[in-house]
């Protein structure tokens, strides 16, 4: 008796489906940094052939996710917690940057919209799904990139935001286990208002003062979880 053929679906919907459903479960750490990923495992998960699931993993490397070795095997991108220093001190500058470009050149439509993110983040809280909430937190802060105007400054900060997913995913537990999580919304709703007043001075020092919250609460709970009285080097000053 001869096997079932594969299932029909639609061109591209097989890689689709193996990318965001691998996508999503490193992202939510459920599969876990150092986690062999095989293809052939994984196309008999999904009910498809080793190409589209080949596709899903180097569309996943470009996306920093996975890594291939050297015997081409292909296991989740460890988080690498030694260069986290130099990390957060490209993403206040991006963070800082974007939001002073928001500030000055912001249009209503932009406000419009940022705004909008900022409302489904709040939502994403009340769900307590990490996914979602780092969903929803990048697209409030790419909507405040868009509205700097500068393509190459927001693809950078893209960029850094889905690096730092899943050690955003770590700070939203932390938050949530000490109270802190609401504190969140709190932040964004003081950017957008600066960003509305045109006030750049401040929506500097309000990016500045969110990234030096995601950093210290990250370096809290390696601390608390995994480094105990371990020194580690902080980039990010009070001032």
């Amino acid at each position: 008796m001869s096997e079932d053929p594969e299932p029909k679906r639609a061109k591209g919907a097989g890689v689709k489906l193996a990318y965001e459903t691998i996508r999503d479960e490193i992202l939510s750490l459920a599969l876990r940094p150092g986690m062999l990923l095989d293809e052939m495992t994984l196309a008999d998960r999904f009910g498809m052939s080793r190409s589209p699931v080949r596709e899903a993993l180097i569309r996943l490397a470009g996306d920093d996710l996975v890594v291939t070795l050297a015997n081409r095997s292909t296991v989740v991108a460890p988080i690498d917690i030694q260069s986290f220093p130099k990390y957060v001190e490209a993403l206040d500058l991006a963070q800082r940057m974007n939001t002073r470009l928001a500030a000055e050149l912001r249009t209503d439509d932009d406000l419009v919209k940022i705004a909008k993110r900022q409302r489904e983040f709040v939502a994403s809280v009340k769900t307590r799904s990490h996914l979602a909430m780092s969903e929803a937190n990048k697209a409030f802060h790419m909507a405040i990139a868009d509205a700097g105007q500068n393509p190459y400054l927001a693809s950078f900060y893209d960029r850094l935001l889905n690096q730092g997913r899943r050690m955003l995913h770590l700070h939203f537990e932390f938050l949530e286990k000490n109270d802190g999580a609401v504190l969140l919304t709190d932040e964004h709703d003081e950017m957008l208002d600066a960003i509305r007043q045109k006030d750049v001075a401040r929506a500097d020092m309000l990016a500045h003062a969110h990234t030096r919250q995601f950093q210290d609460n990250f370096i809290d709970y390696l601390k608390h979880n995994y480094l105990k009285d371990a020194p580690i080097q902080l980039p990010l000053s009070a001032a």
